[in-house]
């Protein structure tokens, strides 16, 4: 599945209001919103939509707001390509290994750990 981030943020909105999505689908649209939200700049939506307490916390320890500590590896991104390689959920907790691309960054392909956190799925880690 190939993501371009600016056109799939409608479809997720469309999907998120069905109800009936399954928990792989549910990881699928926060991975898809977190490549939406890095291509457009919106670290306000990353830091309190789409990472869980324990990354925001983790930066603000140090005495910078997530926001803030998010832009460096973000700002300077261009024109970045997501595709989610594969998805596992075991009970509140999921996984999913994505390819990541852009104009001026060498490809990679990480893992995206997550967890649902009062029935939300979040970024717990990157790695």
């Amino acid at each position: 599945m190939r993501i371009r981030p600016l056109i799939a943020t409608p479809t997720l909105v469309l999907l998120a209001g069905c109800g009936g999505a399954s928990p792989e689908e549910e990881v699928r649209g926060v991975v898809t919103r977190f490549a939406a939200a890095s291509a457009e700049k919106d670290y306000q939506v990353i830091c309190d939509e789409l990472f869980a307490s324990t990354l925001v916390d983790n930066a603000e320890q140090y005495g910078l707001p997530c926001e803030i500590a998010v832009k460096p590896g973000l700002d300077g991104v261009r024109a970045p390509e997501l595709t989610i390689k594969a998805v596992t959920v075991k009970g509140d907790r999921a996984s999913a290994r994505v390819a990541t691309d852009a104009a001026n960054q060498t490809p990679s392909t990480v893992t995206l750990g997550l967890r649902r956190i009062a029935d939300k799925w979040r970024i717990t880690s990157q790695g």
